[in-house]
C-alpha cells in the first residue's frame, strides 16, 4: 500500500473493514467505505479524513454494488484494491427448538456473505481492467474475508460455514481467470477476532473459544487483519489462495 492505493472496502464502517480503511489512510492511500450502516459509515469518514468517502451499500444488491463502484470511480478516478469484509454471523441450528431453519434465513446469509463477495469481485475487477499496469504487471488486487469456519465449522454454523467455504472455493478459479488482466485475488481466513460480530457471542462461548487458541492465546485485533491485507498487496506472489490468520486455532 502507498499513496497510489485506491481501495473500496465493503463492511468498512466497523471491525476488520474499518481497520483496513485506517491502514490504507495511514499509507497515504484513498478509500471508499461501502456499508449498509450510514451512521457508522459517515462517522468513519469523519475520523479518516478527506481521503475517505462513504457510499451506503447493500452488499447483497447487484445494483447497489455497481453504483458504489461507479461512485468511487467518479470520485477517485480508479480502483486498484478491493477488500470484502461485509458479512453476518448467521448462527443457528438446522433443526432448532422452534423447528427447522427457514430457507429464507439460510438464503439471506448466503446473499450477504457469498453473493455479496461475488458482486464486489466482478464489479471491482471490471473497473481494474481499465487501469494501467504497474511495474509488477498488476492492475489491481482483490482480497476477501473467509473464516476458519470454512474448514472447521462449529455446531450451529451451517449457514455461515457454507458461505465462507464458498469464498475459499471461488478464489483459485477467479485467480486463473483474472491472470490475463493482471489482477490478483486472495482470501484471508481469520480465527477469533475482536470485532462487533463477536459482541453477540455469550461470554461462556467466548471463554471456550479462547481455550482453543494455542499462541498467542487471545483474540486477534482488527489491526492485525489490516496488516495482513497490506502484506498481500505488497507481495506479488500471493495469489489464488487463502491465508489462515488464526494463531494455530483448529475448531472442534
Amino acid at each position: 500500500m502507498n499513496q497510489q492505493t485506491i481501495a473500496v472496502i465493503s463492511g468498512g464502517a466497523s471491525g476488520l473493514g474499518l481497520a483496513t480503511a485506517q491502514k490504507v489512510i495511514q499509507k497515504d492511500g484513498k478509500v471508499a467505505i461501502l456499508d449498509i450502516n450510514e451512521e457508522q459509515g459517515q462517522q468513519a469518514c469523519r475520523e479518516l479524513g478527506s481521503n475517505a468517502i462513504f457510499v451506503k451499500t447493500d452488499i447483497a444488491s447487484e445494483n447497489d454494488v455497481n453504483q458504489a463502484i461507479e461512485k468511487t470511480l467518479s470520485h477517485w478516478g480508479a480502483i486498484n484494491l478491493a477488500v470484502g469484509c461485509a458479512g453476518v454471523l448467521g448462527a443457528g441450528k438446522v433443526l432448532g427448538k422452534e423447528g427447522p431453519m427457514s430457507g429464507d434465513y439460510f438464503q439471506r446469509v448466503v446473499n450477504i456473505n457469498l453473493v455479496g463477495s461475488f458482486l464486489l469481485t466482478k464489479a471491482a475487477a471490471h473497473a481494474m481492467t481499465k487501469n494501467s499496469r504497474n511495474a509488477q504487471g498488476e492492475t489491481g488486487v482483490i482480497i476477501h474475508t473467509a473464516s476458519i469456519a470454512a474448514y472447521e465449522g462449529q455446531y450451529g454454523q451451517s449457514a455461515y460455514a457454507a458461505t465462507k467455504a464458498g469464498i475459499v472455493g471461488m478464489i483459485l478459479p477467479m485467480a486463473r481467470e483474472f491472470a490475463r488482466h493482471g489482477i490478483r485475488i486472495m482470501a484471508i481466513a481469520p480465527g477469533m477476532f475482536e470485532t462487533p460480530m463477536m459482541k453477540d457471542v455469550p461470554d461462556t462461548i467466548r471463554s471456550q473459544l479462547l481455550e482453543g487458541v494455542p499462541f498467542p492465546s487471545r483474540f486477534g485485533q482488527p489491526s492485525e487483519y489490516a496488516d495482513m491485507v497490506a502484506q498481500v498487496v505488497e507481495n506479488p506472489m500471493l495469489n489464488g489462495s487463502t491465508i489462515r490468520l488464526d494463531a494455530a486455532t483448529r475448531l472442534q
